[in-house]
């Protein structure tokens, strides 16, 4: 991961439309979201919905597979992880107590253990 795909990503997810297909898209993991459904779910008309997809299909955050006259999408989860990771490089310096609230806070649903071992 590179700066430029990073503020690519970002910029994909700089709209309020994108970014709600993309949570909910992540919600829908792993099974996905047919096109159509996405738009009728979000209120969105078809064509819109399509350039939306676009451009989140481009900045690589998410991809889609044609299942007969439908195309399913899904996210690309390891891509958003790459992501986050480029944005938190080198976090806090590399101290670990400074680091733990933070990885707590963005791993609300699956916290990680964190020993006092871990912190010292």
């Amino acid at each position: 991961m590179d700066e430029i795909q990073t503020i690519s990503a970002l910029g994909a997810l700089a709209q309020p439309t994108r970014l709600q297909a993309f949570r909910l898209l992540v919600e829908r993991e792993p099974e996905g979201v047919p096109a159509g459904e996405l738009a009728r779910l979000l209120g969105v008309p078809q064509n819109t919905m399509s350039a939306h997809l676009s451009i989140l299909a481009n900045a690589g955050l998410i991809g889609g597979v044609r299942h007969s006259r439908s195309i399913i999408y899904r996210v690309d989860l390891e891509r958003f992880r790459a992501v986050m990771l480029y944005l938190l490089q080198d976090c806090c310096g590399g101290n670990a107590s400074l680091c733990a609230p933070l990885i707590a806070d963005l791993t609300p649903c699956c916290a990680p253990e964190i020993s006092t071992a871990d912190v010292n």
